[in-house]
């Protein structure tokens, strides 16, 4: 393809007159930005209203803070299969998937049948164990190589509850995690904007932890892990980094970051509350990872759609839990063990996502993030992920291989390109998270893949002056 006007000038131009091409790139990105949020305020209505009565009796009309979006949130009414509609009767290609818990769509048919038949046949809130919920730990351990399991309401619970029996199981407090990670709503750690890497304001014990930088330096993480390892109790990582933007950790990395934890006298604690549905046995187990992990926090799509996580590993590390013994740790939790999430959860495993069906589902992910990533050479968009997970990433001066958040800091993020694309993408019929994030779900037809791929490409072309490098 020929350079553009624009593109020859910026080649050919003194930096003088970059500064000002520039500048008429933005320009041109605020005004196509513009237009595109006028055109979704004029064809959303009903979802600017229903937002309006929600600002009534929910601050800023929300009770989960990543589905706010400016103007004003869609909002959804229904779901089905691999669709959703919202109130003003759009109809979208589902690529939020509910950011990876989605897996299994909003009706399937093996999901709905064990739901019903748990409401017919067992009932809710039986406030006691049940055969079913041994029968589902089975699965997991099985599935994921844990010697022992627990589970809780959500991947935010999952973590803090391995964290303290790591603390109980080591006497120790501190916890090395990493800029950029997320590991549920109150355990977040930033320095992705340019400023030094902390916990987030919200973050639960923020003087317990250590926050190495960046993610994917095998060098900075021995340091830091060595330099605590008096008072270190664990070491914290996601086997790639999910609301950080679909980063993965290398090999190498990851592996050096156990090996540093284990010679720490640390604990090992593999976040795969987002990965585990990249691989049979999760992401640490296909990246060679020692089975089972001192520790592993699972959630997500492991509910069959409804609210679950759970954490587990060594026997000797999960017996800190164990209610028959003196002084052992409490784990309580009215929902945890839940009829529905403990027969849909196991259903949806054994029945539904088999490990068959999981590596020919993440192939498929990554074909299509390499199609993807075939269209965007040359612009400010850059894609990155593992299989179903697939990150997008608008950048001033284009990045396509991120090893880290800083990788994006030092390219310049570009949020106008990206909210751009967002409503763009939304006028085309396809919801996916404003911030670029993309978990597809089971079953998505393969034409409505193409015609995302058409849609990127067509995108590209549109605003070829504002996007090209």
């Amino acid at each position: 393809m020929a350079p553009s006007l624009v593109e020859a000038a910026q080649q050919a131009a003194p930096p003088t007159i970059k500064g000002a091409l520039d500048t008429f790139l933005e320009d041109g990105a605020k005004t196509a930005l513009a237009a595109a949020e006028a055109r979704f305020i004029a064809n959303n209505p009903r979802s600017k209203q229903l937002h309006e009565l929600a600002v009534g009796v929910l601050p800023g009309g929300n009770t989960r803070s990543l589905l706010h979006t400016s103007p004003f949130p869609l909002s959804m009414k229904q779901g089905k299969g691999a669709y959703v509609w919202d109130e003003d009767g759009h109809k979208y290609v589902d690529f939020v998937g509910e950011l990876s818990a989605g897996l299994y769509g909003h009706s399937h048919p093996a999901i709905r049948a064990a739901i019903v038949s748990t409401l017919d046949g067992v009932g809710l809130s039986l406030g006691s164990t049940t055969a079913q919920e041994q029968r589902f730990a089975a699965a997991l351990c099985a599935r994921f190589g844990l010697a022992r399991v627990r589970m809780t309401n959500s991947g935010t619970e999952a973590n803090l509850h391995a964290l303290a029996a790591a603390r109980r199981f080591t006497g120790r407090r501190k916890v090395a995690v990493f800029a950029g990670g997320y590991h549920g709503a109150v355990l977040s750690f930033g320095g992705d904007d340019g400023g030094a890497p902390a916990p987030a304001p919200n973050t639960v014990d923020r003087a317990d932890f250590v926050v190495v930088a960046p993610y994917n330096d095998v060098a900075a993480a021995r340091a830091a892990i060595a330099a605590a390892a008096p008072d270190l109790a664990a070491v914290l990582v996601e086997p790639m980094q999910g609301a950080g933007g679909c980063i993965r950790g290398t090999r190498d990395f990851l592996r050096a970051v156990q090996d540093a934890a284990r010679a720490a006298g640390a604990l090992f604690v593999l976040d795969e509350v987002m990965t585990s549905r990249l691989a049979p046995g999760g992401l640490g187990a296909a990246l060679g990872l020692d089975c089972p992990p001192d520790l592993v926090s699972l959630g997500k799509y492991l509910g069959g759609g409804l609210a679950f996580g759970a954490f587990g590993g060594r026997a000797d590390v999960m017996a800190v839990y164990d209610p028959r013994a003196p002084n052992a740790l409490a784990h309580s939790g009215t929902f945890n063990n839940n009829t529905l999430a403990m027969h849909a959860g196991c259903a949806g495993l054994a029945g539904v996502f088999t490990p068959d069906v999981c590596v020919a589902f993440n192939a498929e992910g990554d074909t299509l993030r390499a199609r993807l990533a075939a269209l965007a050479r040359g612009t400010r968009l850059a894609f990155t992920g593992r299989g179903s997970l697939i990150g997008l990433h608008f950048t001033q001066r284009g990045v396509h291989v991120v090893a880290s958040s800083d990788d994006l800091a030092r390219a310049g993020r570009r949020t106008d390109l990206r909210d751009l694309f967002w409503f763009e993408m939304l006028e085309e019929g396809f919801w996916i998270t404003r911030r670029g994030f993309i978990a597809l779900i089971l079953d998505t037809p393969d034409d409505e893949l193409d015609r995302f791929v058409g849609a990127v490409a067509a995108f590209l072309e549109r605003h070829r002056e504002i996007m090209a490098l």
